[in-house]
């Protein structure tokens, strides 16, 4: 019998079991690395979604430091049948931060495997770890002097690389499509061996992150929200610091205009007039960042259309708020300043606000940041929307994916706001350009901290997401409660693929149980 308690198991583990595998973690990675108090887990299963975090709950948390300790953390699960969850940063705010899909799965946290290996300075290459945060990186770039730009998510400064590419993350700048600009993977596979993708696996090679491909079947695909692999090293290219870096917005006052905008804007995308990933804020999205919405409605529900209106008057905002930036020479950026000024001054709405116009005010200076790949912590204010004396801490990020075309808007706009205020809740939302693509951002905001207003919580999102795939909208990424769900928007066929590559790659299903709904 074993004399240590622990707050909960995995699922059939016997705690003289658990206590075998927790003496071998001790052993591997040293006591000091394996977290098992209630203390030091409560970090790892408090979430902000609209569920009990309870259901969430870790068993331990296990550090590891090195390849080989990955490799002697799975090799101990695969032997106890020990299933465990891999996170890098755990910053994954709205989408489920480091909670475990499944209650009393072991969290593998990678944040202390935090070096960057190499960065090429005549290749704009990096080849870094999972612990590595953005801030890290951009730190890293000013104190060498290297020229690179980042692409990074809003909340830039606490997330990384590996963490937001693996889940298909994406950023700002011409480089935004993260894993479009992922180059080489080292992954720790479920058997415990070393699998290193593209040109990876020949010994001495040079082009491991230069070349995506490599020979045979392209394998690093799989491993993005996925649960056949632990990724251990990522290579990605950065963009080349541009002599002129040019941001602008373009304020719209009618919500109806928004067809007609990403019509407007495509042509410029689709040239690459425009390279960058345009963003089209709604009012509340953007005034989230710079007010709480108590500075003019106290009340209950959703906010009404008319102090929406009052907010966007006294706040210098849009109905849709347009940012882009131009990068290249001098040269460059004036032709196409041209080009883009000249459609917008042609259609007749859009107010055109460049650098110099906003004078370094919010949330101009936000946008512009996240297109340089600046370092930001300003979206955590729509943390402070509904109550900027702390009440809320629920969010859940609703991301549906349509086409990059105005026809698609006015519908998924009306639709989304329609569900979100029937049940007390404000649309708070952004499209995001790919190039043909939109991502259609809203972040489901709640206070978690009142039970009933989390039901509701829970059941808006539900509909979201029911309604949307009705009408043929899935979301690219989702929450750990809702993760099954939407797998199951994606059809059976799917399912069965990735459940025949999860026997073959981990028969027992150590890895991640659960994660985009994936298990044997």
């Amino acid at each position: 019998m074993s004399d240590r308690e622990f707050a909960v198991l995995p699922e059939g583990i016997t705690p003289e079991i658990f206590a075998q595998a927790v003496a071998k973690f001790e052993a591997a990675l040293g006591a000091e690395n394996v977290l098992s108090s209630e203390e030091r887990l409560t970090p790892y299963y408090k979430t902000m979604m609209p569920v009990d975090d309870d259901l969430y709950k870790t068993s331990c948390v296990v550090q590891a430091t090195t390849v080989e300790q990955v490799q002697a953390v799975v090799k101990i699960c695969d032997e106890f049948a020990i299933p465990v969850w891999t996170i890098s940063t755990g910053r994954n705010f709205g989408y489920g931060t480091a909670a475990p899909a499944k209650r009393g799965t072991v969290v593998l946290d990678l944040k202390h495997m935090n070096k960057i290996i190499e960065i090429d300075p005549d290749l704009g290459t990096a080849l870094v770890e999972p612990g590595v945060t953005y801030q890290q990186l951009f730190d890293y770039l000013e104190a060498n002097n290297l020229p690179f730009y980042l692409s990074c998510p809003a909340p830039s400064a606490i997330a990384g690389p590996v963490g937001n590419t693996m889940d298909r993350g994406v950023g700002y700048t011409p480089y935004g499509e993260h894993f479009m600009m992922q180059c080489g993977m080292e992954v720790v596979l479920a058997n415990g061996e070393v699998l290193r993708t593209g040109m990876g696996g020949v010994e001495g090679n040079s082009a491991w992150q230069v070349f995506k491909w490599g020979y045979g079947p392209y394998l690093d695909g799989i491993f993005t929200q996925s649960n056949f692999g632990i990724v251990t090293k990522m290579g990605f290219w950065l963009m080349p610091k541009p002599p002129v870096f040019k941001p602008f917005s373009v304020a719209y006052d009618n919500e109806e205009d928004i067809a007609e905008i990403v019509d407007l804007f495509r042509p410029l995308r689709l040239n690459n007039v425009i390279p960058n990933s345009i963003v089209y804020a709604s009012t509340i999205y953007e005034a989230a960042g710079i007010i709480s919405r108590r500075k003019y409605f106290d009340g209950e529900g959703a906010t009404p259309p008319e102090v929406v209106q009052e907010i966007r008057e006294k706040e210098g905002l849009g109905a849709w708020n347009v940012y882009a930036a131009l990068y290249g020479t001098k040269e460059q950026v004036d032709v196409n300043w041209a080009i883009v000024k000249s459609v917008v001054e042609g259609h007749g709405k859009g107010r055109i606000i460049t650098e110099e116009d906003a004078g370094g005010t919010q949330p101009f200076q936000y946008r512009a940041d996240l297109m340089r790949g600046y370092m930001t912590m300003q979206e955590f204010g729509l943390y402070r929307w509904r109550d900027d004396r702390g009440a809320g801490g629920g969010s859940m990020w609703f991301a549906p994916v349509t086409v990059n075309k105005g026809s698609e808007t006015l519908d998924q706009t009306k639709l989304a706001t329609d569900i979100l205020n029937k049940y007390g809740f404000d649309y708070a939302g952004e499209y995001i350009v790919g190039m043909r693509d939109l991502h259609h951002i809203i972040d489901v905001l709640f206070d978690k901290s009142d039970e009933e207003e989390t039901k509701r919580a829970y059941e808006c999102f539900d509909e979201l997401l029911t309604e949307f795939a009705a009408r043929g909208y899935a979301v690219y990424r989702v929450n750990n409660a809702f993760m099954d769900k939407v797998a199951g928007i994606y059809g059976q066929t799917q399912r069965d693929v990735n459940q025949t590559l999860k026997r073959a790659l981990d028969p027992k299903g150590i890895l991640a149980p659960g994660k985009s709904g994936i298990t044997i």
